[in-house]
């Protein structure tokens, strides 16, 4: 039976199903990706490439995380505006946790004992759930609603976009409030975060509505350096359809610290910055309208979402060649990676 046969049956059905029924080992590597046109969130291991499990029944899902042991799998629930907790075993859902509006992206702090969720629906905040009671137990109030959400990797801070509010938003861990912001002139979209050698935040990645590129803010200053445009060419895809307005979406620091990456509507590509230099190394082609990114852990490989394809494209980071495109479910978004150590 073919993969594609093997997906469609699974999509009958309103559980998880897996492809492959076999026990991860230590070290494992696990790609996934949010479906946000249907309830499916598609698995795939990146050694072969292959789905290898389909988690069902979490309708509209948009952000997906994890705990640091790898446990458990966390998912912003649109439909029912919840957040919902997953077993990585088996798929199943373990609870469904009320938030306090319209979630988007989240992200889970480096101790594992919390997970952030992005309220989107107005007035906006930042829910705080504790993966040990599994309930919500704070909500910071936004000005407006926030789309995504980053945790920076010495764990001590949160960095939180709007779309309407045309703002990013700094949050003290610790004392779980707001620090310093930054305001633009466009809506904020995804963003990356670059680390120090010390392991503080050097800079963040802006990506912005309407801009074919995106801002550098330095994290010391709380100050807009630099705005960087994408390469034109190939341009003109989606234009006639208004995807003019986001020309680009998705945006990720390689794990080793060398490398930006930067998905283009327009150019239906992804382009490549040196770090810290940011100097443009070249372009990689995807599908149609890439929407996020993510990485295996060596900084060998990059996972782009085609939202518009419905499909995931894998490409080699040395070589900057499409290794795979992977059949997915309808509207694929977030992309995270999992490992289990």
């Amino acid at each position: 039976m073919s993969l594609t046969t093997l997906i469609r049956n699974c999509g009958r059905l309103r559980h998880v199903c897996f492809l492959l029924a076999m026990p991860l080992a230590a070290g494992t590597v696990r790609i996934y990706v949010t479906d946000s046109a249907t309830d499916t969130i598609h698995v795939i291991d990146p050694a072969t490439n292959k789905v290898v499990q389909v988690i069902e029944g979490i309708e509209v899902p948009h952000g997906v995380d994890f705990s640091p042991d790898g446990s458990r799998v966390y998912i912003s629930n649109e439909y029912e505006s919840v957040l919902d907790v997953v077993d990585q075993k088996t798929g199943k859902i373990i609870k469904k946790v009320p938030l306090s509006g319209h979630p988007n992206n989240i992200a889970v702090t480096k101790d594992g004992g919390r997970v952030l969720v992005c309220i989107r629906s107005e007035p906006g905040a930042l829910d705080f759930v504790d993966t040990t009671s599994l309930e919500r137990v704070t909500s910071i109030p936004m000005k407006r609603g926030l789309h995504n959400v980053y945790v920076t990797r010495d764990g001590k801070y949160a960095v939180g976009g709007s779309v309407e509010g045309n703002f990013a938003e700094v949050i003290d861990l610790q004392t779980e409030q707001p620090v310093w912001d930054v305001e633009f002139d466009k809506g904020v979209r995804p963003m990356a975060l670059e680390t120090n050698p010390d392991g503080s935040t050097g800079r963040i990645f802006v990506q912005l509505d309407r801009f074919h590129g995106f801002a550098v803010v330095d994290f010391a200053t709380h100050e807009e350096v630099a705005r960087i445009k994408l390469p034109d060419e190939p341009s003109g895809f989606g234009i006639v359809e208004g995807r003019d307005s986001v020309p680009s979406h998705g945006i990720g620091v390689a794990p080793d610290g060398k490398t930006l990456w930067v998905n283009s509507t327009l150019a239906r590509s992804v382009s490549v910055y040196s770090l810290p230099e940011l100097k443009l190394l070249g372009n990689a082609r995807v599908g149609d309208i890439p929407q996020w990114l993510n990485f295996t852990p060596d900084s060998k490989t990059v996972y782009v979402s085609n939202s518009g394809a419905a499909s995931v494209s894998v490409i080699d980071m040395k070589t900057l060649t499409e290794l795979a495109r992977i059949p997915v479910g309808e509207g694929p978004t977030r992309v995270n990676t999992l490992v289990l150590h």
